[in-house]
């Protein structure tokens, strides 16, 4: 009854009654972006073992990894997804605790990925302000200032919500002593904006650790100019 994908990847199988659906064609291929983006977060050091998660919505599904299993060891069997109330529709694996931050983006926002990270330089940044100064121009692609969210236990409703506060208007964001948001319309994109975040939070570290000597900062009209030049940035579609 099963289908099998290309490098053995699922495609769709219903099931029948009470049986646990198979993963989609586009579910599937999701599914191993997925993974990818997964794995490039450790390999980036963004993420040490299974700290940190990563989700991508297809349709009203949001595949997110599991809790708990390296990375490593994911296959095309382990797909994890839950629907829009958290509810589990594929896969068997527990899926990440942090699942109330992913879905209270997909659940306010139009985004379709969210990586989340415990990136070194970005979660000391978190425990020293309550804003990332404005070190450079790239805050204008968050959006605009990165702020810090307010702390609360992991994997919790409340934390879910201070998260959303500091992303209002924004794209990615601190998490008070613990790392960092971003989403964004795909993996790809979610993913450099981590990448960028953590940058930023380094550059800033960096500059403001010379002794006697204070980083120069971005005004908000700067940063404004920026965003506006961003618009026409890139090749033209």
């Amino acid at each position: 009854m099963t289908e099998r994908m290309r490098d053995g990847w699922q495609a769709e199988d219903t099931g029948g009654p009470g049986e646990p659906r198979r993963a989609s064609a586009e579910e599937a291929d999701a599914w191993r972006e997925l993974v990818g983006t997964a794995r490039r977060t450790v390999a980036d050091g963004l993420v040490v073992g299974t700290s940190g998660n990563v989700s991508v919505r297809v349709g009203e599904t949001v595949l997110v990894t599991p809790s708990g299993v390296p990375y490593d060891r994911l296959t095309a069997d382990d797909v994890t997804g839950v629907d829009l109330s958290g509810r589990q529709v594929l896969g068997t694996l527990v899926p990440t605790s942090e699942l109330p931050m992913h879905l209270a983006v997909y659940r306010t926002t139009a985004a379709r990925a969210v990586v989340h990270t415990h990136a070194v330089h970005a979660t000391a940044v978190s425990t020293l302000v309550d804003e990332l100064p404005l070190i450079h121009y790239m805050a204008a692609v968050l959006g605009g200032p990165v702020r810090v969210a307010r702390y609360a236990t992991y994997g919790t409703d409340e934390l879910a919500e201070n998260m959303l506060s500091a992303l209002d208007d924004r794209t990615g964001c601190l998490l008070r002593n613990h790392g960092t948001v971003t989403h964004g319309a795909t993996l790809l994109q979610a993913y450099d904006r981590t990448a960028q975040l953590e940058w930023m939070c380094r550059l800033w570290l960096t500059a403001s650790s010379v002794p006697g000597l204070t980083p120069s900062l971005l005004s908000r009209d700067q940063l404004t100019e920026v965003e506006q030049h961003l618009r026409h940035y890139g090749q033209p579609h």
